[in-house]
């Protein structure tokens, strides 16, 4: 497989990325902090994770607590990161020239923040976007070099 399509795969699957991350925030914009609440009460109430004074059980209402907490960071960084990724990808896809060097800044900048959110949260989903974000940044930069290579050439 030639480096120009895992480039344009790697794009696509981060425009798709970046799709969901917006609407991702968009939906938690819209969905009310106490339908997550009420929905692990309900749900640790009714015995459906066993024993309602169960780890499992504290475990959820921790978590929807949490996300109560973080919910306006958590909309706002969806909202930007996906319109960010969804904007780099639009001048990608069209071969701006100066979006490249901007996306490998903005792409390395979200590997940085994945490691540390990683370290600080202990996710395990994290580091493995971080490591898919460095391949991307890799395939932008070769794409790049091959564009202004093919320009000087032209």
């Amino acid at each position: 497989m030639s480096t120009e399509k895992l480039f344009r795969i790697a794009i696509t699957l981060k425009g798709l990325d970046g799709a969901l991350q917006l609407v991702g925030g968009l939906v938690l914009m819209i969905v009310p902090a106490s339908a997550v609440t009420g929905f692990a009460h309900a749900v640790v109430t009714r015995d459906l994770l066993g024993d309602p004074e169960g780890t499992l059980a504290r475990h959820l209402e921790l978590a929807a607590g949490h996300f109560v907490e973080g919910r306006t960071f958590a909309v706002v960084y969806l909202v930007a990161h996906g319109l960010i990724k969804l904007g780099l990808v639009w001048a990608l896809a069209r071969k701006v020239t100066r979006a490249y060097p901007v996306a490998a800044v903005v792409l390395s900048a979200f590997v940085v923040y994945e490691i540390f959110r990683a370290i600080h949260t202990h996710s395990l989903a994290l580091p493995f976007f971080a490591a898919l974000d460095v391949v991307i940044v890799v395939l932008v930069l070769r794409e790049y070099r091959q564009l202004k290579r093919d320009r000087v050439a032209a």
